[in-house]
């Protein structure tokens, strides 16, 4: 029989504080310098999937030893050594394009690299065919394909300039449309290789903006053709030509027509290019299936919002069955993101998923077994899952597990997966599961020997009630080393606040500085809106016509919260970068009774300066919604600016220009206000370099200076 003993509550305490004591405190070179501290280890890495049953792992067997390469049977779990060869054959395979001093270089493994083409031109965007034997580009703003056999070049265009693009992006399409990732590519090879779809871009109408770069005697000025609010945006026409050259087949839109075009997906089997088409109030998503060898178009679907429809950038949208069988369309129509399955005619089969899905992620889809296998944040939103649902919208299931985010590796044919999960106090782990959601194997644990006896941060993810109880606001807080409820800290909140944008996510993350913050005794918190995404495109909505009201709104609710547990309401502070620059800005004027300190960068400050396809989607033109952009704007509120904030720009921001901000210094100016402002002579929208060492140690000598009450730390200087 086992004795209890029992211990009065006070020792208890006595003890629980005597074991805090005696746990180690992380020096300046374990924060700052990389100097051991065996509180986390690196978990194993995958090196990729053999089959649907095997799998490359490369671990340690213990700490000291050196990393060996084990082949893991799903099977049974078991693992044996084995070497990296095996993936051998995929790598020899690989053939890739690149750039080198403006030529095209082809690089295949084994081979030394190749040299395509010899100009005193720049080409652009070199892209392969499907079948490897050509490569796309673009080269003074025409079209271009060269064989890689033959080193024939064929011209497909002829009339690039510096107004008509053919294959390559108007600014306004690459940033808002195509997305970053196109690095201003638009053109996109059919399956079979013997088409290419592209646009042409015509820029005549769009407004100049001019950026002025510094350098040299004379300086020198960089021209963009950037829409802004209620502008002309560029014209575009959807052409499809074979890579040996011939006539162009227009798609038959008309090309005058105020209108967007987004991604096109070619079909499998290449009879048809589907193209994305918006009006310019973005409210209406048309696909047509276009015929590449006349251009005639038909409609197959048909989507209406009352507030917005966001175009796809990421190719996600559509995933087409094998067998010309039919597609699945990602849609958040009913106010969450859905999954539903069309026939090939466009018409709808039936919906697949149901529940408060977002960011849902097709990995992979099983046609055999009829199985959709994806990824989406809906047990809780600042978690993601792997889930599976049957192609009719039957047995959808959770296969991961656990309060925790889940980066999922699927096997080739869905049949296993591994998962790499954690959250806010739980460093990352490892596991393989198999399709039903069953632990075969624990893969790794990156807890260290000596987690448990350091002392670091509290970090917790808490929900906060908005104030008409709608909404349970997400934050992501680190408390101060040693906090004590009876006490006042001073706040530090970083946010972005744009729409679907939230930054709150569960999931283990160990920084540094964060840590060394804490023990300065700051309360450092990120935190999400009511249309930050955490509550599906139904609280995103909220942003229509008002950006800036509802994100304020909701922060100042978090604010006040925070006051009541340890907030030194003297001491708020807030920091953010554009967009969110746009949010410290508007809480150091319009919510200058709750925020007291900000830093402001590459912010826009009134949305009549940012481009038309961003703003327009949220705010309409400026014509139809005049009230909207006069109270989205940071101007009316300069009255009411108090406390303290730091501006800073690039001067070659190309994106949110600083224009947005010099017009917000002249207007402190001619109100008498004191503020902060700095600089980055050729920054764009961010900078490297010295200059961002520099930008660091500024904001944090503000934090040290305005919050903390102190001089900044050698330790912290970059």
């Amino acid at each position: 029989m086992k004795k209890f003993y029992f211990i009065p509550a006070i020792a208890l305490m006595l003890i629980s504080f005597a074991a805090e004591a005696q746990k180690k405190q992380l020096t300046e070179n374990q924060l700052f310098k990389g100097e051991k501290t065996n509180m986390t280890t690196a978990l194993p890495q995958i090196l990729g999937w053999l089959d649907d049953s095997h799998f490359l792992l490369n671990k340690k067997e213990n700490a000291d030893s050196p990393y060996k390469v084990f082949l893991v049977d799903c099977k049974t779990g078991k693992q044996q050594p084995s070497n990296s060869n095996l993936l051998g054959k995929e790598k020899q395979e690989s053939i890739t394009v690149s750039i080198k001093k403006d030529d095209i270089f082809l690089d295949e493994e084994g081979k030394p690299s190749k040299q395509i083409t010899n100009t005193v031109e720049v080409e652009i965007n070199p892209t392969l065919s499907p079948d490897k034997k050509s490569i796309g580009f673009t080269r003074n703003n025409d079209l271009y394909t060269i064989n890689i056999e033959t080193g024939k070049e064929q011209r497909l265009t002829s009339d690039g300039s510096n107004l008509i693009l053919n294959g390559y992006a108007s600014w306004v399409y690459f940033e808002e449309i195509l997305g970053r990732r196109s690095r201003y590519r638009s053109f996109w090879w059919s399956p079979d290789s013997k088409k290419i779809c592209f646009m042409r871009m015509d820029d005549t109408n769009v407004p100049l903006f001019p950026i002025y770069g510094e350098t040299g005697q004379h300086g020198y000025s960089e021209n963009t053709r950037y829409p802004k609010s209620g502008d002309a945006n560029p014209t575009v026409r959807i052409g499809i030509i074979s890579p040996d050259g011939g006539s162009v087949n227009w798609a038959n839109f008309n090309e005058k027509d105020d209108q967007y075009f987004g991604l096109p997906y070619w079909m499998p089997d290449s009879k048809n290019v589907l193209v994305q088409w918006m009006n310019r109030g973005q409210d209406n998503l048309k696909i047509f299936a276009v015929d590449p060898s006349t251009g005639n178009k038909k409609e197959i679907y048909d989507e209406i919002q009352k507030t917005w429809v966001d175009l796809d950038d990421q190719g996600s949208r559509i995933s087409f069955l094998n067998g010309n069988k039919g597609f699945i369309m990602k849609s958040d129509k009913d106010g969450w993101d859905q999954l539903y399955l069309h026939n090939p005619d466009g018409s709808l089969k039936n919906n697949i998923t149901n529940g408060e899905h977002w960011s849902t992620d097709i990995l992979y889809i099983d046609e055999v077994k009829n199985i959709i296998y994806f990824t989406s944040r809906k047990e809780n939103s600042v978690r993601t899952d792997l889930y599976k649902v049957s192609l009719d919208g039957k047995n959808q299931q959770r296969l991961t597990f656990g309060d925790f985010t889940h980066n999922v590796d699927l096997s080739p044919n869905g049949s296993y997966f591994i998962t790499r999960y954690s959250n806010s106090q739980m460093p990352d782990r490892m596991a393989l599961l198999d399709s039903k959601g069953k632990i075969i194997a624990e893969l790794g644990n990156s807890k260290g020997e000596e987690f448990d006896n350091i002392e670091i941060a509290k970090t917790e993810i808490i929900r906060i009630p908005s104030e008409d109880g709608l909404f349970q606001l997400p934050i992501r807080i680190t408390w101060p080393l040693n906090y004590d409820a009876n006490q006042s800290y001073p706040v530090m909140i970083n946010i972005y606040g744009g729409p679907n944008a939230g930054t709150v996510r569960d999931g283990w993350q160990f920084n540094g500085q964060t840590q060394w913050f804490a023990k300065e005794g700051l309360i450092q918190v990120s935190m999400d809106h009511r249309a930050s995404g955490h509550f599906g495109k139904n609280g995103i909505n909220y942003m229509h016509r008002n950006l800036g009201k509802w994100e304020l709104k909701d922060w100042i609710t978090i604010v006040k919260w925070l006051r009541q547990h340890g907030a030194d309401s003297t001491r708020v502070g807030i920091a953010g970068f554009s967009y969110g620059g746009y949010m410290t800005c508007m809480a150091l004027t319009a919510g200058a009774g709750y925020f007291t300190h900000g830093l402001a960068g590459g912010s826009v400050t009134d949305w009549r300066l940012y481009d038309s396809h961003y703003t327009e989607r949220y705010m309409d033109t400026p014509t139809e919604n005049p009230d909207g952009y006069n109270a989205g704007s940071i101007f009316p509120y300069i009255d009411k600016y108090k406390g303290l904030i730091r501006i800073y720009h690039g001067t070659m921001d190309d994106n949110v220009h600083m224009q947005n901000s010099l017009q917000l210094v002249k207007k402190l100016q001619e109100s008498k206000k004191h503020f902060e402002f700095m600089l980055y002579p050729g920054g764009r929208h961010g900078w490297g370099g010295p200059q961002q060492g520099h930008s660091t140690n500024e904001n944090n000598s503000f934090i040290y200076s305005n919050l903390l009450k102190k001089e900044l730390p050698k330790a912290m200087i970059k």
